[in-house]
């Protein structure tokens, strides 16, 4: 036996540092974007993140009033959200749907989501101004739908929460 390996100390190292090797080289190898999802479906490529300058000129090519949104104010008023929604790419639906992509999209027709019979049959598409009459109080915009949250009363919180999901969750400003 080598006198390192002798070592007490060396010896008792030596289990917490294979272990956190095999856990950074797992790590390292990522998640294959082609790889199938738990239920075996394949997945779509995800989209990559921007950098805090595109997420700038992303902000700054918006429509007024949410060109001059406040990404930061949107991140922190978006937090209350976060317990019943994901904003990305491919995320799993919670207690509310994953809102990547919601721009655009017809109320209600998120695919492997359970809405309520109100969503169901709303006939409207979101839109910045639908999403800013919808988080001021979702039980009076539209009755009967099950989203419990009360609601965003102050108008810059709702612009900034618009802006931040538009710039987070892939929406593409000459579509508005």
């Amino acid at each position: 036996m080598s006198r390192l390996s002798s070592c007490p100390s060396i010896r008792s190292m030596a289990a917490p540092a294979a272990a956190l090797s095999a856990v950074l080289m797992l790590a390292a190898c990522g998640q294959n974007d082609a790889s199938p999802a738990a239920d075996g479906a394949p997945q779509a490529p995800k989209a990559a993140t921007p950098t805090e300058a595109e997420k700038i000129a992303l902000l700054a090519a918006l429509p007024a009033p949410y060109n001059e949104g406040d990404l930061d104010n949107g991140r922190r008023a978006f937090a209350r959200c976060r317990s019943c929604h994901t904003i990305t790419p491919g995320g799993p639906n919670m207690t509310g749907p994953n809102l990547y992509g919601v721009f655009g999209s017809k109320a209600g027709a998120k695919e492997k989501y359970s809405y309520s019979h109100a969503l169901r049959t709303a006939d409207f598409t979101w839109d910045a101004e639908t999403l800013d009459h919808w988080l001021q109080n979702p039980r009076t915009f539209l009755p009967g739908n099950k989203m419990s949250f009360a609601g965003l009363p102050d108008a810059t919180d709702r612009r900034d929460v618009i802006a931040f999901l538009k710039v987070e969750t892939g929406f593409k400003p000459q579509g508005e």
